[in-house]
């Protein structure tokens, strides 16, 4: 087994906050030093500082993404945290249906991971606009670090038990049996979805329209308090007056230092 030393892993660490905006605490040395274990020794690494080399030296990016992989969860399902969605459903569309006059709807999952998030505002919209679907554009906006969990959610192939806990029209409606374990995502949902990689940390955001909501939830546990005060500053300047920020329940934004207001929790809105 291959020891990652103090000195080794600041080096590492710090690389990883620079650029990704990750913020590995010390006490994270343990489990860094774990899940990268099978990495080193595949790639015939003696030590970290050999491995932190090949990151940097890696001009193509898959060394970094791998590094990405293992030390972040993309844990994700359908409905997490459902009051978001059905405040979404009864609040903030019916909203944005009054007062988007140009039917350009533009929905931000800025931390897309494998894809329940995205797809789930997908089906969402599709059911709430009904036959009027065809006059709005609503495509979602979905991006991630992490082009293993964007290859999935591209994919829209699911294990029938994570899609169980949906409604049933939605999984008559939504989906296709593969087999006896899995279904994907029919045509019409996926094509509603737009996967692009992307790292919440670079200075510019591309973007030439403005979002009317930003789902970036359960990311920002990973950013210290600098960082995230800079993120949500980006996402302010990236949103329509009266557009909505959601994000995850065990985070939260200081008052003092936003200028979203608060709406519920983990909820907040640009006025």
């Amino acid at each position: 087994m291959v020891s990652i030393t103090e000195q080794e892993f600041k080096q590492l660490s710090n690389y990883i906050k620079s650029n990704y905006g990750i913020n590995l605490k010390e006490e994270k040395m343990a489990l860094v030093n774990g899940r990268l274990q099978n990495v080193l020794q595949q790639a015939g690494f003696h030590n970290f500082t050999q491995y932190y080399k090949y990151i940097v030296d890696n001009k193509a990016g898959e060394a970094v993404v791998t590094l990405l992989d293992k030390i972040t969860t993309n844990h994700t399902f359908f409905m997490r945290e459902p009051d978001h969605f059905y405040y979404f459903r009864d609040k903030v569309l019916p909203y944005l249906c009054n007062t988007v006059r140009d039917k350009d709807l533009r929905i931000w999952c800025a931390a897309s991971s494998s894809g329940e998030e995205s797809y789930t505002l997908a089906m969402i919209m599709d059911e709430f606009f009904g036959t009027d679907k065809v006059l709005w554009d609503t495509k979602v906006l979905a991006t991630d670090i992490s082009e293993k969990v964007l290859n999935i959610a591209k994919k829209g192939v699911y294990d029938n038990e994570r899609i169980s806990p949906l409604p049933t029209h939605w999984k008559l409606n939504y989906f296709k049996k593969l087999d006896s374990e899995k279904s994907i995502m029919v045509d019409k949902i996926k094509n509603e979805v737009i996967y692009r990689k992307f790292n919440l940390m670079d200075e510019v955001f591309p973007f030439r329209k403005k979002f009317h909501t930003i789902f970036c939830r359960n990311v920002m546990i990973y950013f210290d308090n600098d960082t995230k005060t800079r993120l949500i500053n980006k996402f302010y300047d990236q949103m329509e007056y009266g557009g909505y920020l959601f994000i995850g329940h065990s985070e939260s934004l200081k008052r003092e230092t936003t200028k979203f207001k608060y709406v519920m929790p983990s909820v907040y809105r640009k006025e």
